[in-house]
């Protein structure tokens, strides 16, 4: 992997966890000279995990949509950054230009991005690995929710290793390295 896009939060958290955590990530990634491509915001997780990387000599790329935010929430220290026209077009250039992705602790912005690449995964648009970093057990009502799906019949269980999932920054890496995708059941061969 030489690029790995990050879905975060543009706001810290409660827990001081989220952003050591986020860091410390950021670190990993650039010790492996792995790209960051994410949002383009210098505050919040966003902004954190930028500027570990920055400050351990990696490389930031930032995909931001023209006039959308305030001037004041874009990074002006990245190494790249891309304006497009709206959120679509981002989060297509942020999926084009990355060989997984990460998703941190966020809000509904975070979840949306999340569950898209899944979807798309899904449908066999790309095969690459999708993480999530459980920080302090953030992730597990999704993650439940997510198996709900499964044991409900609205889901196959093979959808379940479309996700590395770990609490810990380096062993998440590593699942994604090493990942395999899945071989998807095709339901709609079964239907005819």
């Amino acid at each position: 992997m030489k690029r790995i896009c990050i879905y975060s939060g543009s706001n810290l958290g409660s827990k001081p966890e989220y952003k050591e955590n986020t860091k410390l990530l950021g670190k990993i990634l650039a010790k492996n000279n792995i790209e960051l491509v994410y949002g383009g915001s210098r505050i919040g997780l966003m902004g954190e995990i930028a500027n570990e990387v920055l400050n351990n000599k990696g490389k930031v790329i930032g995909v931001m949509p023209k006039r959308l935010f305030s001037g004041e929430m874009v990074h002006n220290n990245l190494t790249e950054l891309i304006e497009v026209k709206n959120m679509h077009e981002r989060k297509q250039i942020m999926a084009d230009l990355s060989d997984g992705f990460i998703a941190l602790p966020g809000g509904l912005g975070t979840f949306e991005e999340l569950f898209e690449i899944l979807s798309w995964s899904q449908l066999g648009i790309h095969k690459k690995p999708i993480g999530v970093l459980n920080i302090s057990s953030f992730f597990d009502p999704l993650i439940h929710m997510i198996k709900n799906s499964c044991d409900e019949g609205f889901m196959r269980e093979s959808n379940l290793k479309l996700i590395s999932i770990s609490d810990s920054p380096s062993e998440l890496i590593k699942l994604m390295e090493n990942y395999t995708p899945p071989l998807m059941e095709n339901k709609w061969r079964q239907l005819k």
